[in-house]
């Protein structure tokens, strides 16, 4: 059976291929906009991102609106067969607000106020500017909302950052009341008695501070999940004047990768399609694979917010100006980092910027027009060529990707194990534990979704559960009756060790799990930087099929089997001999433990290849891929598109197993082994498997 999500926009049932486009900076000059209408067509650009940050064009004095340039703009691009994601102002504010209202500026965490100037420079509780904000988008509502040209709402840009305000303290209070009802709750969640920290009044309560309180983990915990709150509350006051006019009109914001600040899998319940910016450091070394893992994983994590298509809204077409070094993309890198978009569930490919800006911070960042103004440049063609592409892939859209594996990774979850003082202050790397993870199963070409602890897991037959500091009862429950009912899970160290108010489980970690995996972790030992142990893989080789000893670094947790088998064992120090990789029959499923962080890739790789063939998980190639070499996977359910991705650097040879391929782009047969020349890429068709 054929299933396919529908376009994102019915205007435009086709990959979406366009750019942010700042006709504001160009007042000055008619013709520019004219000779960027021929431009964009030229480049196979359909979609432009317009408005981002034009407040002070829109509004140049406070209750003064000039929309007459906005007009022009739309207006031509309708007849010229281009869209447009029609933006919020909110990111930035106008000089003239901030003079009169100081309110809006922000205050920092010690408690001072802010000067006007940078971006997201605003308090989200402020009454004056949520007032401006809501004046600001009901006109745009109520003037582009039936706009031919108008595909949806781009609210604001990149929210993030946090206000310590009067406003904001009333705030958290209210959001803490509404929580726990009464400070004898509050007290016991955050185990206020510590210290003698225990509050007897409402008031006394504030956002933690560096020369106040920042020690109680609870308090930090709670006022990052009020941040992420009050932002999305924020959002959701950008959105009620637009919906209320035309509530057809889709509304997305541009996430960040894997960004700290914000709980997307909540925010995504409130954004009606995900989109997000991504910047790679594309040739940091000679092979690209890390970055591209990455990525992959950010770009996995955003679709599986929805479980469906997601929006790149952001990307370089050539350099950035705000990395350590602005390296320029390789030939063939553009294509192969915009379809690795494609290939995780992208249906647009965007780029900041269209055209460069010839003053202030951005006039070096790269962009579709360069300051020579003109077509003829590598990067330009670059661009044309990825438009001929993208417009030769429209049956692949809406089409989403198979996954039967899945990573847990909660926001909540990486706060508290950021702020947990134990083992290693130096560095805990929950992050790069995780992405260690996701890579092996990015090199075994694994389709893999991002989930979290309310996501419905009976899909998947494989979930890896990489340092879940923070672990809710009931998501303890869920995941045993996953294993319980055929699924695999393999889980690490630093798991279970607290609730969801990062109080401390009594009774053993790994907590609710404890059962489930058959082992109780006594204790953790931190590794300094130049220390290891090896994890020796007598026992289970032949259940996994290979064998040897590696070197593990960082954490090294002491545990007990109760119940569960000893694959591998401690190496060195007063543990040795004391297991490290163990499994657990549970149900009719498995659950796997692993005590310490491996430090070679290798042993990942060959764990999940074992583990994957063992659950029957799909793979987009049954067939044994290069190093740096990925192959992914979306279907419509009919038709199973298989791209393969080059970035180890270097021409690679590729065996395809034994399907019938077509190529997409040429229409050719493919079948047997190809050659996949340095940041290369291919994308196959078969029927579905």
């Amino acid at each position: 059976m054929t299933t396919k999500f529908p376009p994102i926009s019915p205007k435009l049932p086709v990959f979406m291929h366009g750019a942010d486009y700042n006709p504001d900076q160009w007042q000055h000059d008619p013709k520019v906009l004219e000779e960027d209408i021929r431009l964009m067509k030229l480049a196979g650009c359909n979609v432009m991102a317009i408005g981002i940050f034009a407040w002070a064009a829109l509004e140049p004095e406070e209750g003064v609106f000039q929309f007459e340039w906005l007009d022009r703009v739309l207006d031509s691009f309708a007849e010229n067969g281009i869209y447009a994601w029609l933006a919020t102002p909110s990111g930035a504010r106008p000089a003239w607000m901030s003079e009169k209202y100081p309110e809006v500026l922000r205050v920092e965490k010690n408690r001072v106020r802010n000067l006007h100037g940078m971006r997201h420079n605003h308090c989200f509780t402020s009454p004056v500017y949520r007032e401006k904000v809501t004046i600001m988008n009901t006109k745009l509502a109520e003037r582009y909302s039936q706009h031919p040209a108008v595909l949806g709402w781009h609210i604001s840009n990149e929210y993030g950052g946090e206000c310590h305000c009067d406003y904001c303290q009333e705030a958290f209070r209210g959001w803490l009341q509404r929580k726990y009802g009464t400070l004898d709750k509050l007290n016991m969640a955050w185990w206020a008695s510590f210290w003698s920290h225990t509050y007897t009044s409402w008031s006394q309560v504030e956002s933690p501070a560096p020369h106040g309180e920042s020690m109680v983990h609870g308090h930090n915990l709670d006022w990052r999940r009020f941040v992420s709150d009050q932002t999305i509350d924020f959002y959701n006051h950008e959105i009620k004047p637009l919906k209320a006019v035309n509530p057809d009109l889709p509304c997305t914001t541009n996430f960040m990768d894997w960004f700290y600040g914000i709980d997307y899998r909540e925010f995504a319940k409130v954004v009606d399609v995900i989109s997000w910016d991504a910047y790679p450091t594309w040739h940091e070394k000679a092979s690209d694979a890390a970055i591209a893992a990455w990525f992959s994983f950010n770009h996995d994590m955003f679709r599986t917010l929805k479980h469906k298509p997601f929006m790149l809204m952001e990307s370089t077409p050539s350099l950035t100006n705000w990395q350590p070094v602005s390296k320029l993309k390789k030939p063939g890198m553009h294509k192969l980092s915009s379809l690795q978009a494609v290939a995780h569930g992208s249906d647009t490919v965007q780029y900041f910027q269209w055209r460069k800006s010839r003053g202030a911070s951005e006039k070096f960042h790269g962009a579709v027009i360069d300051h020579a103004g003109h077509e003829h440049t590598r990067v330009f063609g670059d661009v044309a060529e990825l438009g001929r592409t993208l417009a030769g892939l429209t049956e692949l859209l809406g089409t989403n990707v198979p996954a039967e594996a899945a990573i847990l990774a909660d926001w909540d979850n990486r706060w508290a194990v950021n702020d947990a003082q134990g083992p290693r202050n130096g560095g805990l790397h929950y992050e790069q534990t995780v992405v260690q993870h996701y890579k092996a199963l990015w090199e075994l070409g694994v389709p893999t979704d991002i989930v979290g602890s309310e996501d419905d897991l009976s899909a998947y037959k494989l979930l890896i559960l990489p340092m879940a500091y923070l672990l809710r009862e009931e998501t303890g429950k869920r995941i045993d009756a996953f294993v319980k009912n055929g699924g695999t899970l393999v889980s690490t160290y630093w798991t279970g060790v607290v609730d969801e108010n990062d109080l401390c489980y009594l009774g053993g970690y790994p907590g609710p799990l404890r059962e489930t995996l058959g082992i109780w972790a006594e204790e953790i030992d931190g590794l300094h930087d130049d220390q290891q142990n090896r994890l020796i893989l007598e026992q289970g080789s032949a259940r996994l099929g290979f064998g040897g000893e590696y070197a593990v670094h960082e954490l090294c947790e002491l545990i007990h089997t109760e119940g569960a088998q000893t694959l591998a064992v401690y190496g060195d120090d007063f543990y040795a001999g004391r297991p490290v990789l163990t499994v657990n029959e549970r149900g009719a499923g498995k659950a796997y433990y692993l005590g310490a962080r491996v430090r070679d890739d290798a042993f990942y790789e060959a764990f999940y290849n074992s583990l994957a063939s063992e659950a029957g998980v799909r793979r987009a190639l049954d067939a044994e891929l290069p190093a740096g070499v990925t192959a992914q996977l979306r279907s419509d359910g009919e038709h199973d598109y298989v791209f393969v991705l080059g970035f180890s650097g270097r021409e690679e040879t590729v065996t395809l197993d034994g399907a019938a391929y077509t190529d997409v782009e040429t229409g050719e047969p493919a079948a047997g082994t190809f050659t996949l020349p340095p940041y290369g890429l291919r994308v196959l068709k078969r029927s579905a498997r």
